[in-house]
């Protein structure tokens, strides 16, 4: 039975009611969230390469994404990059007049512990000589036996060229969409295409990001897949190691006009603070906040798309939207949402936008109140977030298209208080994924699930990061693991990474 999944990328409004003022946490010393551009710092030089001198192809313009994974086990998040690199001849209208003397690849930096890192590729052996685009990690052959969703894009054809305007190529319509793959892990190093058997072999799309997480409580994980120009798809776990699709029935298959969009990056998370798992879905026209109105486990109702209510919508408009965050990135106790944006067809530059989470789903943009980082206009693709140097404010790494990557240092001065936790599994996967997490402190509870893959084409940190406002304490921690069992924690110390393994 499939019962965990990992994801690999290849590639209406409604008022919500706002929930009582004593159900808001008390932030203490609050400060403005604010971003440090730390790169130079880090000592990471990451230059993203599509491989030309020019966009030419919509193979270019996807552009890489990251992730954040502990590879040595010595408590500290290190980076993987993707990149491109130059292809043979004839693959590119707009190939680079000479080659570079060391060929893009992809990159890991060490994480040192002082805030910078060593670039250790070479010595890990793994600068992967591909066109890389996507990242994630995972303890794939341990016993907890963690699948694998593979999200394919479309049949590119390099040599087809039938531009439109002058300075177009052909875009994702021009190509057929492809199905994407579900793997089940064997458990012993080698896995089984199980896409026809599940249910999702018989659906075609255009894959720009996927997620998935049990976003109806019933204890099995669904799967959100992102399209370009295409219906996106929610595959419901019917239980059984099949899927269904019911995007349409639950309202987050098209746009806000009820269109096929270009959606890029899906995140879920109780943005609204109801218990329930919520969908976030960056895209080139109106990004989409669709809180989850479902009663419970006994028949789900739907979404609706709280994005203009919430005050996101219309300020995202102007923007083609990528990689994404949703975190408390003040530990106030509310999430907040952090948006990298760039040209979608054109190498066009697009500043940041970072929206101040208040809760019950209403947010105010505080994108130039941030710090000059955000102001500075890049052509953004994928990002990946981590609390890289476990000061307990989570930081933000972005690839941009073409160009020198950024890491973003949060920088964010208050007194609030924060919890991280760090899964360890026994009978369920080592990593913890699709384990359920539910936080009681200062009157208030909050639910987080441990996912792998989320926003576009990259992967955050595994660890759970719950801000606590001003919280001392921790009453109680109860960790629904993959294998069914329940686990409680109580008077938990803050301010701290938490390690819980599996009993």
């Amino acid at each position: 039975m499939i019962k965990r999944l990992i994801e690999f990328l290849l590639v209406s409004s409604a008022v919500l009611a706002r929930s009582p003022q004593s159900q808001l946490p008390q932030a203490s010393g609050h400060g403005a969230i604010r971003f440090d551009d730390a790169t130079a710092k880090s000592g990471i030089q990451f230059t993203h390469s599509f491989g030309a001198q020019q966009l030419g192809s919509l193979l270019e313009s996807t552009g890489a994404g990251c992730v954040w994974f502990d590879y040595n086990n010595d408590g500290l998040p290190d980076l993987y990059v993707a990149s491109g690199k130059p292809l043979e001849p004839g693959l590119h209208p707009y190939p680079l007049k000479e080659p570079p003397a060391v060929a893009p690849h992809n990159h890991l930096y060490r994480n040192n512990g002082d805030g910078t890192f060593t670039d250790v590729t070479d010595k890990a052996g793994v600068a992967a000589n591909i066109y890389g685009m996507a990242a994630i990690a995972a303890d794939f052959d341990n016993d907890g036996c963690v699948d694998l969703f593979v999200g394919r894009y479309v049949k590119f054809d390099p040599k087809y060229r039938n531009y439109y305007p002058a300075d177009n190529y052909p875009g994702p319509l021009d190509y057929a969409g492809d199905t994407n793959r579900l793997f089940h892990n064997n458990c012993n190093g080698t896995f089984t295409d199980v896409t026809d058997k599940a249910g999702i072999g018989s659906y075609k799309g255009r894959t720009m990001g996927v997620t998935a997480a049990d976003f109806d409580g019933d204890g099995y994980p669904d799967i959100y897949v992102a399209n370009d120009k295409t219906e996106n798809f929610l595959f419901h776990n019917k239980h059984d190691g099949t899927f269904e699709e019911i995007a349409s029935d639950l309202g987050v298959a098209y746009g806000q006009n009820g269109e096929s969009t270009s959606a890029m990056g899906p995140v879920f998370a109780d943005i609204d603070g109801d218990g329930r798992l919520d969908l976030w879905v960056t895209d080139s026209k109106y990004n989409r906040l669709m809180r989850n109105t479902a009663p419970g486990t006994s028949g789900q109702s739907g979404f609706e798309d709280i994005g203009p209510s919430s005050g996101i919508s219309q300020a995202t408009a102007q923007y083609a939207s990528w990689g994404t965050g949703v975190y408390d990135f003040d530990n106030d106790g509310w999430l907040d949402i952090l948006i990298f944006h760039g040209g979608l067809i054109h190498m066009v530059p697009q500043e940041q936008s970072l929206f101040h989470g208040l809760g019950a789903g209403k947010f105010t943009d505080v994108s130039r109140d941030a710090g000059p980082a955000l102001d500075v206009k890049t052509v953004s693709r994928g990002a990946c977030f981590a609390d890289y140097d476990n000061d307990g404010k989570i930081d933000a790494f972005v690839v941009n298209l073409g160009a020198p990557a950024t890491l973003l240092h949060n920088v964010s001065q208050n007194s609030n208080h924060w919890l991280t936790v760090k899964l360890k599994g026994k009978k369920s996967n080592r990593d913890g994924i699709g384990a359920r997490l539910e936080l009681l402190s200062g009157g208030r509870k909050q639910i987080a699930e441990r996912i792998a893959g989320s926003g576009y084409l990259s992967q955050d940190d595994g660890r759970v990061h719950f801000g606590m406002g001003s919280a001392s304490k921790a009453d109680k921690l109860t960790i629904h693991w993959p294998s069914g069992q329940e686990q409680v924690l109580q008077n938990l110390a803050v301010d701290r990474v938490l390690t819980v393994e599996e009993p």
